[in-house]
């Protein structure tokens, strides 16, 4: 195992210079689009009067970076907050934002893999959206998306697969509808007094990034455990100690206050994010994962890259079931005994495969000696980590369910 360990922290060290470069090539290809459907156009905030803004962090939270375009005021996460429930911000009118993201299930959607507006299928799994604003990227698997607001592009926007479905054909006519809003009409102007047109695909999506980082939240009974105001019992103490400890090594991609190797925040280092193959798939002992969920290879066509996923934060893990980029494994159980193994074994089918062979998994995902009740016991802890239901926090919950 230490020979694995030294492999692994190898790896690492040459894994942040090789994304580097990529992460800055393709954000220049990014960047080269200025702001798709109008974001450049708008300018950034002006220094002008507004509601002062107040985090309200955990203990232990460091400030989340916010971009200087897009300063946090309480105007505009309140615009956000609304537009982020608000289903006619879809092509058809029939999903929101929140429909793949609901606060009782810490901003994902209990299915395996995201459904669009359209019936589509997502082939990836919606990420919880508690605590994003620390999050260094946000999707499963691209380097370069590492604002909220190109990344709201996205969902928005995208066609391969169609989540929100807005269009070339159907997009002012989506955003009419919310400027005809008379909420919508007050709120707007106030939220961005500086912009030349208030109501734009630019302060739409600024308002929703804006909320979305505003979903900051802990108090889970570890947390209180931390704090001395709450004790974890045996279990979950043995759960923990294994969690932190080297003989499990949860550690090494769940070590922050988030529960992920990928955390950003004011002073932070600003190393480039690391991503991991975990031994999901190896079909046909070749090493490559299922179209069209290869990880950063899909962007890059290297083979290393083959399978590389972000490390998610498991705050809040017991409620953001299924796991993994597409859903695969349906349980907490399930998933402590995928990296006991050292990867997955699928007998039989498409995806057929030793994963714990795989050719580029990551050095640290080797099999662990784990009794059945030290399984029990991470599991145990694991579902410490839940925080509070987020759909009666007023801050974060449907403004139209409660007529606000």
């Amino acid at each position: 195992m230490s020979r694995a360990r030294d492999r692994g922290r190898d790896r690492r060290a040459a894994v942040p210079r090789r994304l580097a470069v990529r992460a800055l090539a393709l954000a220049a290809v990014l960047a080269g689009s200025a702001l798709l459907h109008g974001l450049a156009s708008a300018g950034a905030d002006k220094p002008v009067r507004r509601a002062a803004w107040s985090w309200q962090l955990p203990d232990g939270f460091p400030q989340p970076r916010v971009p200087k375009a897009n300063q946090m005021s309480r105007e505009k996460v309140a615009v956000g907050r609304r537009l982020f429930y608000d289903a006619r911000l879809s092509g058809n009118g029939t999903q929101s934002c929140a429909s793949c993201h609901r606060p009782e299930l810490a901003f994902t959607d209990g299915r395996a893999q995201a459904v669009g507006s359209t019936g589509e299928v997502h082939p990836r799994n919606a990420q919880s959206l508690v605590n994003v604003a620390y999050n260094a990227t946000l999707t499963w698997a691209n380097p370069a998306l590492v604002t909220l607001e190109r990344q709201m592009e996205v969902p928005l926007f995208g066609t391969d697969p169609v989540e929100m479905g807005v269009t070339d054909a159907n997009r002012d006519r989506v955003l009419r509808r919310i400027r005809r809003d008379r909420w919508y009409a007050r709120r707007l102007p106030r939220a961005f007094p500086g912009a030349r047109r208030a109501i734009s695909w630019a302060t739409v999506i600024r308002s929703i990034a804006a909320f979305q980082r505003s979903i900051v939240s802990a108090g889970s009974r570890y947390d209180r455990h931390l704090a001395g105001r709450a004790r974890l019992n045996a279990s979950e103490r043995r759960g923990m100690n294994l969690f932190m400890g080297e003989q499990a090594e949860c550690h090494h991609c769940h070590g922050t206050f988030i529960f992920s190797d990928q955390a950003t925040f004011v002073g932070a280092s600003g190393e480039p994010p690391l991503f991991h193959n975990t031994g999901l798939y190896n079909l046909g002992g070749t090493g490559a994962f299922p179209e069209p969920n290869r990880g950063v290879f899909e962007l890059t066509g290297r083979m290393e890259d083959m399978g590389a996923f972000r490390a998610p934060s498991l705050r809040n893990v017991a409620k953001t079931a299924p796991y993994m980029h597409d859903g695969s494994i349906a349980t907490l159980e399930e998933a402590v005994d995928h990296y006991a193994a050292g990867g997955r074994v699928i007998a039989d089918g498409p995806h057929a495969g030793d994963g714990r062979a795989n050719p580029y998994k990551d050095p640290l995902i080797a099999a662990i000696r784990l009794s059945r009740r030290d399984r029990d016991d991470l599991v145990a802890f694991l579902r410490t980590l839940n925080g509070p239901d987020l759909s009666r926090d007023p801050r974060f919950s449907d403004p139209f369910r409660r007529g606000r």
